[in-house]
Protein backbone atom coordinates (compact mmCIF):
# COMPACT_ATOMS: atom_id res chain seq x y z
CA UNK A 1 0.00 0.00 0.00
CA UNK A 2 2.68 2.54 0.81
CA UNK A 3 3.87 2.54 -3.15
CA UNK A 4 0.73 3.02 -4.63
CA UNK A 5 0.57 6.27 -5.75
CA UNK A 6 -3.15 7.32 -5.33
CA UNK A 7 -3.12 10.63 -6.80
CA UNK A 8 -1.13 9.81 -10.03
CA UNK A 9 -3.65 10.16 -12.43
CA UNK A 10 -6.35 11.86 -10.24
CA UNK A 11 -5.86 14.99 -13.05
CA UNK A 12 -7.39 12.24 -15.43
CA UNK A 13 -10.83 11.76 -13.72
CA UNK A 14 -13.20 13.68 -16.10
CA UNK A 15 -16.58 12.94 -13.83
CA UNK A 16 -17.85 15.53 -11.73
CA UNK A 17 -16.03 15.22 -8.27
CA UNK A 18 -17.56 16.83 -4.48
CA UNK A 19 -15.29 16.86 -1.87
CA UNK A 20 -16.98 17.84 1.04
CA UNK A 21 -14.94 18.24 4.28
CA UNK A 22 -14.79 19.14 7.80
CA UNK A 23 -11.99 22.29 8.32
CA UNK A 24 -11.38 20.81 12.21
CA UNK A 25 -10.54 17.34 10.86
CA UNK A 26 -7.36 15.88 10.98
CA UNK A 27 -7.64 14.86 7.72
CA UNK A 28 -9.06 17.92 6.08
CA UNK A 29 -5.60 18.05 4.32
CA UNK A 30 -6.56 14.87 2.72
CA UNK A 31 -9.87 16.44 1.30
CA UNK A 32 -7.32 19.32 -0.18
CA UNK A 33 -4.72 17.22 -1.38
CA UNK A 34 -7.04 15.29 -3.67
CA UNK A 35 -8.70 18.11 -4.81
CA UNK A 36 -5.14 19.78 -5.52
CA UNK A 37 -4.11 16.78 -7.59
CA UNK A 38 -7.58 16.33 -9.73
CA UNK A 39 -7.00 19.96 -10.84
CA UNK A 40 -3.29 20.21 -11.30
CA UNK A 41 -2.52 19.92 -15.02
CA UNK A 42 -5.76 18.84 -15.70
CA UNK A 43 -7.93 19.37 -18.83
CA UNK A 44 -11.18 18.85 -16.51
CA UNK A 45 -11.78 21.38 -13.51
CA UNK A 46 -14.99 22.81 -14.14
CA UNK A 47 -16.49 19.83 -12.57
CA UNK A 48 -14.90 19.55 -9.38
CA UNK A 49 -15.26 21.38 -5.72
CA UNK A 50 -13.79 21.32 -2.49
CA UNK A 51 -15.99 22.57 -0.41
CA UNK A 52 -14.68 23.44 3.14
CA UNK A 53 -17.68 23.07 6.22
CA UNK A 54 -16.11 25.92 8.46
CA UNK A 55 -15.64 24.72 12.16
CA UNK A 56 -16.76 21.58 11.07
CA UNK A 57 -15.19 18.49 12.94
CA UNK A 58 -15.21 14.83 11.73
CA UNK A 59 -18.13 13.73 12.54
CA UNK A 60 -20.39 16.70 12.93
CA UNK A 61 -21.34 15.96 9.23
CA UNK A 62 -23.01 12.41 10.09
CA UNK A 63 -26.33 13.54 12.17
CA UNK A 64 -25.56 17.45 12.56
CA UNK A 65 -28.27 18.80 10.00
CA UNK A 66 -28.16 22.52 10.37
CA UNK A 67 -24.51 22.29 9.24
CA UNK A 68 -24.62 19.77 6.39
CA UNK A 69 -24.59 21.81 3.05
CA UNK A 70 -27.73 19.92 1.44
CA UNK A 71 -28.12 23.12 -0.94
CA UNK A 72 -24.82 23.27 -2.04
CA UNK A 73 -24.94 18.99 -2.83
CA UNK A 74 -28.42 19.42 -4.95
CA UNK A 75 -26.87 22.72 -6.61
CA UNK A 76 -23.80 20.70 -7.28
CA UNK A 77 -25.79 17.24 -8.43
CA UNK A 78 -27.96 19.35 -10.73
CA UNK A 79 -25.13 21.18 -12.55
CA UNK A 80 -22.89 18.79 -13.02
CA UNK A 81 -25.04 15.26 -13.35
CA UNK A 82 -28.20 16.37 -14.83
Amino acid sequence: MMNTRLFTYANEIRSAVLIIHEEKAHSCYMGKDAYDNMIKNSNYTKNKELLIIPNAVHTDLYDKLDIIPFDKIVEFLNTNLV
